[in-house]
């Protein structure tokens, strides 16, 4: 999310936001969040915290796999996708993000020796959903983040400024 400090706030979208981590730091800088779960216990979580914070955060609950949220094209300055993997979400989201808007991704990747799960790729592979993206960050190996003590891709990609 630090990605997002050098932006302009504007409307981010948090797909699988869990409890609500970084929805709740964007909007703390001024975005209009929309944060979206399958979880109603994480989505309460959610907007518990938000409104002890005074924050003002749009939360649903929605099965991403069943199709039950609809991201709309163009309609997103910044679309955050961290600690899940659902292949099929990556070209909706890329729909979803305005032009010249931003992609965040991190999800889990197999560690040498292993073969990939349906939640983790193969090392190098997260970039490939960005093909024709400008990538502003990646990184690979260990998280920087204390929960996630597995290795994780990153990719921050700006999406091209005109639609094609």
């Amino acid at each position: 999310m630090e990605t997002a400090i050098a932006l302009a706030p504007g409307t981010a979208l948090d797909l699988a936001c869990g409890a609500g981590r970084n929805a709740l730091w964007l909007a703390e800088r001024g975005w209009n969040v929309t944060a979206v779960d399958g979880s109603s216990e994480a989505i309460e979580i959610c907007g518990g915290r938000a409104v002890e914070r005074g924050l003002k955060i749009e939360a649903s609950v929605a099965d991403l796999e069943k199709g039950e949220f609809e991201i709309e094209p163009s309609r997103w300055d910044l679309i955050a996708i961290c600690y899940y993997l659902q292949r099929n979400l990556f070209e909706p989201a890329k729909r979803g993000v305005k032009p010249g808007g931003i992609l965040i991704s991190v999800v889990h990747v197999s560690e040498p020796g292993q073969e990939p799960t349906p939640h983790s790729l193969r090392p190098g592979e997260l970039e490939m959903f960005f093909k024709g993206w400008e990538i502003l960050h990646r990184h690979e190996g260990m998280a920087n983040d204390a929960p996630h003590r597995r290795p994780v891709a990153e990719v921050v990609a700006r999406g091209p400024r005109i639609l094609s």
